[in-house]
């Protein structure tokens, strides 16, 4: 697996939200309040992702229940990787930038 992959906003607010087992609202749902309101993904695209997180092994579909019609999703160990891989990656950006700036006052 490439360690280098830089994550969109909006995946990287997916897979977080997707640390613990849940349906699409609830993504959608999560995903706004985690990123404070910024992003705000609609029905489409937040299934288009879905779909292209699900073909890349980073998240599993779970089985339906019964009674229900709410399809959940869950983080795969893959998914944990990459999802901890960018959040090192932005760790370095936010510590890059602090040095930087820190120089310049």
């Amino acid at each position: 697996m490439n360690e280098n992959i830089a994550l969109t906003e909006s995946t990287y607010y997916i897979l977080l939200s997707l640390y613990r087992p849940q349906h699409g609202y609830g993504i959608m749902q999560q995903t706004e309040q985690l990123s404070g309101g910024r992003i705000r993904l609609a029905a489409g695209t937040l299934y288009g992702a879905l779909n292209s997180l699900t073909e890349k092994g980073w998240i599993v579909p779970l089985p339906v229940q019964e009674e229900s019609r709410k399809k959940e999703y869950k983080l795969t160990e893959t998914g944990l990787v990459v999802l901890k891989n960018e959040l090192a990656r932005l760790q370095q950006l936010v510590e890059n930038g602090r040095q930087v700036l820190e120089e310049e006052l």
